[in-house]
């Protein structure tokens, strides 16, 4: 049709080169609000193909079949099987059990024997960051959700204070001017002064159209990427140079039958105001520089750090119900399918990003912030530890799991933590307050180590459940998995927290597991010294004690020769 218009005359040429051009700027300037459609493509490539084979072989059938009943049949089959496809793809889920079997058969896991220790234990949870940092900016300022992340060796909770959606002009107009940046080892995280850091980016969460940090990203990528990858989490951090960047992690599709999600690199977006020459660089290539997963080693500060999806580590931890085999998660089987358990009142579902120290565990796993997941039986009455999951949360090509179940250890999991606290402490008004986001705490304590669950006592608001308000000096409690009995520990002194798992547990530990070892008190930096000056003056005085004795024995021998 366009080519017999064409050659009607020059006017008509003049009008398909204008709507030829028209439509070729659209598809180039506006690919960041299309490409959901190109990713929905991707991700059901196989059933789509599957369906328009069908549909194509069917009315084939149709037109080709002589009689009425023919016809009929042809169709009833066409109808069958449009039927049967929709009730086993999105009734029965049957693509999302097919999706999560590839990621497991593409997982490079790797099982281990003991579990790593914990190191530099968060006191907040994240809501409750969140809601403080909330309390700490005006009406114009929107804070972003917290993320866990490495700054400077130590473990921050990073947020940007970005212009509010609530009113358009602010995300036309305006930059992102301040990030949050606090610690998360202190039970007191303060929201002004050194943690309010000044920067400028004219990319972020809450802007809008082209300086929305989703659209930027989709602007950046590749016609090849634009089918295969979409933005996820931004993260805020530090780069090489100690300035500070965004971080937007990326996730990969692969696969043709039933494609799956991976880590698929960052894009790395620097500070730099809105001007015009920002302006054009965004519609045109979108901003960014995009690192794949082979050259995060090039660049240190992305290594042991929190940049992974968390959507492509729930899918890659909830992968090993098939464990067991391709059928176990089936409904008659399910001899050792295993879930994610979701806490109804925390709402920071797992992953919890904890810090781990692999030393000691012979895997050849960095020590660092990792993606922690707690998997129990698919049962909702079934609340034991079934494995812990160590997800690396630098995008790392390899999983850690440890098998609690097949130990036959009997850890109870973290579903089953917050009627514990409860119990614990009737006296509580639990209708207001929530035990919340229960982590690891694994310490060696009394000759092994010994697996704990860190949950933190939140207020939750009655008209608002996703508002947590968090104390300076939160109520914590450490449930022993194995034990089951409920410690209260001191948020504000963390160097006593073995010792007081140890006064009130370690006669149940003798009675039970029949040892007799007993605390070692950790050592402050000041005893410790005064140890080594104490050793340094006993050695001095040894010393002198030998030079009094070489003296006196020369003055004896010298006696007896004169003898």
């Amino acid at each position: 049709m366009i080519k017999n218009y064409w050659k009607k005359g020059a006017k008509q040429k003049k009008r398909v080169l204008f709507f030829s051009f028209i439509i070729v700027g659209l598809l180039f300037f506006l690919r960041d609000n299309y490409q959901p459609a190109l990713l929905f493509f991707r991700k059901y490539i196989f059933i789509i193909v599957l369906c328009f084979t069908i549909l194509f072989l069917g009315l084939r059938s149709f037109i080709k079949s002589a009689g009425i009943a023919r016809k009929i049949g042809s169709l009833l089959l066409s109808v069958f099987f449009y039927g049967a496809l929709y009730f086993s793809v999105f009734h029965y889920d049957l693509y999302n059990y097919m999706k999560t079997y590839n990621v497991f058969n593409n997982l490079n896991r790797y099982e281990i024997v003991e579990l790593p220790l914990t190191q530099n234990e968060r006191i907040q949870p994240l809501r409750n960051i969140f809601s403080m940092a909330n309390e700490s900016v005006g009406e114009t300022k929107d804070i972003s959700l917290p993320h866990l992340v490495r700054v400077d060796d130590s473990n921050q909770w990073t947020m940007a204070i970005q212009p509010t959606e609530k009113y358009i002009w602010q995300g036309i107009k305006e930059n992102t001017e301040e990030l949050f940046s606090v610690s998360s080892t202190t039970p007191f995280p303060r929201f002004a002064s050194e943690n309010r850091i000044s920067v400028t980016f004219s990319i972020g969460e809450s802007l809008r159209f082209s300086r929305n940090t989703y659209n930027a990203v989709v602007q950046r990528l590749n016609p090849w990427m634009l089918f295969n990858y979409e933005p996820s989490d931004t993260y805020y951090m530090k780069n090489d140079q100690g300035i500070w960047v965004q971080v937007v992690s990326l996730i990969q599709w692969k696969g043709f039958f039933f494609p799956y999600p991976s880590f698929g690199g960052v894009m790395v977006i620097n500070q730099g105001a809105h001007d015009f020459s920002d302006y054009l660089e965004r519609i045109t290539i979108g901003k960014g520089t995009f690192i794949s997963p082979q050259e995060m080693k090039n660049h240190p500060y992305l290594t042991r750090q929190n940049i992974l999806s968390e959507k492509v580590s729930r899918l890659q931890a909830e992968s090993l119900k098939f464990l067991g085999g391709f059928s176990d998660p089936l409904p008659w089987n399910m001899n050792s399918a295993v879930k994610i358990p979701s806490m109804p009142n925390d709402q920071n579902n797992q992953p919890y990003v904890t810090d781990f120290n692999f030393e000691d565990t012979k895997t050849g796993a960095y020590s660092g912030l990792y993606h922690w997941f707690g998997l129990e039986p698919i049962g909702k009455q079934r609340t034991t530890l079934s494995y812990s999951v160590f997800i690396p949360a630098d995008g790392t090509d390899k999983i850690y799991y440890y098998d609690h179940a097949s130990k036959k250890q009997g850890y109870a999991g973290i579903s089953a933590m917050p009627l514990k606290v409860k119990e614990s402490k009737k006296e509580y008004d639990w209708s207001l307050n929530s035990p919340v986001e229960f982590r690891p705490y694994i310490k060696n304590i009394a000759g092994r180590k010994r697996m704990f669950f860190l949950g933190t006592i939140s207020t939750i608001s009655n008209t608002n459940p996703t508002q947590f308000d968090g104390s300076a000096t939160p109520d914590l409690a450490l449930v022993d998995s194995e034990y089951r009995d409920v410690i209260w520990i001191n948020a504000k002194k963390p160097s006593t927290w073995n010792e007081e798992i140890y006064n009130q547990l370690h006669e149940a530990w003798r009675a039970s597991e029949h040892i007799n070892i007993y605390f070692e008190k950790e050592k402050t930096i000041l005893e410790k010294n005064r140890e080594i000056l104490d050793s340094i003056q006993l050695l001095s005085a040894q010393q002198k004690k030998m030079k009094d004795i070489q003296r006196l024995q020369k003055q004896i021998d010298s006696i007896r020769k004169n003898e």
